[in-house]
């Protein structure tokens, strides 16, 4: 039996044929970019439709999909909200895959890529026969996939994860209520955006960050200048590892988990950050659980999000 596994993130499409221990047997990724609305969807089911295809006289049967979406995917309405695509604020995706369910007799599975990052890790990753792990994504969004006692935790209405909302500074900015205090603080787009700020402000600053365009940046300028010690890189990342110490103490207390993985694309580089994270969680956790707790990096990286749909292809949760 072979399985469609699709990661759709804000700006790319994963498509892959995964054997059920999760071998890949076809993979092919394609920039979304310049895509909006129905465009997305229709490649999507173009996808579907060209690895079953593939497959259509192989030994290998295909009968199932699953699909991890960015922001939430709202399971009783079959719709996602995903603000980072154009068109996604309430979009009908189930409704729209459904005829090609019918058409092609494979059973289709959605979730939010937070719910997928952590079933992937627990299927091939991390995460591997624990019962009690968060994953932590922080990239332009940031976002946690929480399993405890064996169960992935969805909430009321599909929210539980995001995190990006927790509320780690104050008084309150108007500029919180779309992004979230975390994700807009410490996420990618979030420590670009301060650094951006600060050599604006710093008109004496003639350091490495001055001489890349500022719209051109990148989270790894600001670690090879970090290494360098700059000073705006070393203020910048101290603070993200004060703000990434904060949230990760929060999520601890609230859930105690065993294993806390750090994911998605600054989880890469920031890797090399993750004992200073632990000592600034340890200021703010509750103390027993932190000393209990195992800080570890994914180990799918990338693809954390393609294996976790394809297990839930595979599998009920």
């Amino acid at each position: 039996m072979g399985i469609i596994a699709i990661d759709l993130k804000s700006t790319s499409l994963t498509t892959a044929a995964l054997g059920k221990t999760g071998k890949i047997l076809d993979m092919e990724s394609i920039s979304i970019k310049d895509m909006q609305g129905n465009e997305v969807s229709l490649l999507i089911q173009k996808q579907i439709k060209r690895i079953l295809n593939l497959f259509k006289n192989r030994p290998i049967e295909i009968k199932s999909v699953g699909i991890s979406v960015p922001g939430i995917y709202f399971s009783k309405t079959g719709t996602v909200w995903a603000p980072n695509i154009s068109g996604w604020l309430n979009y009908p995706l189930r409704q729209e895959l459904f005829n090609l369910f019918i058409d092609y007799n494979v059973h289709v599975k959605i979730a939010s890529k937070r719910t997928c990052d952590i079933l992937g890790e627990m299927w091939l990753g991390a995460a591997k026969g624990s019962k009690n792990a968060v994953y932590l994504s922080v990239g332009s969004g940031i976002g946690a996939g929480v399993l405890i006692d064996g169960k992935i935790l969805h909430g009321f209405n599909d929210g539980v994860g995001a995190v990006g909302w927790l509320a780690l500074d104050r008084p309150f900015k108007e500029a919180y209520r779309s992004k979230g205090c975390f994700e807009l603080l410490a996420s990618g787009k979030g420590i670009l955006n301060s650094a951006a700020e600060l050599i604006g402000k710093t008109k004496s600053y003639t350091g490495p960050l001055k001489k890349k365009q500022i719209d051109l940046l990148s989270f790894n300028d600001v670690i090879d200048a970090y290494k360098l010690k700059d000073p705006i890189a070393v203020k910048v990342i101290h603070q993200s590892i004060e703000f990434w110490g904060m949230a990760v103490a929060n999520i601890i207390s609230s859930f105690n988990p065993e294993i806390i993985i750090f994911g998605g694309t600054l989880f890469g580089p920031a890797l090399i950050f993750l004992d200073d994270i632990k000592t600034e969680a340890r200021k703010w956790a509750q103390p027993i659980f932190i000393e209990k707790v195992k800080f570890l990096g994914s180990k799918l990286g990338a693809n954390a999000g393609l294996f976790g749909a394809g297990h839930l292809a595979m599998k009920k949760f």
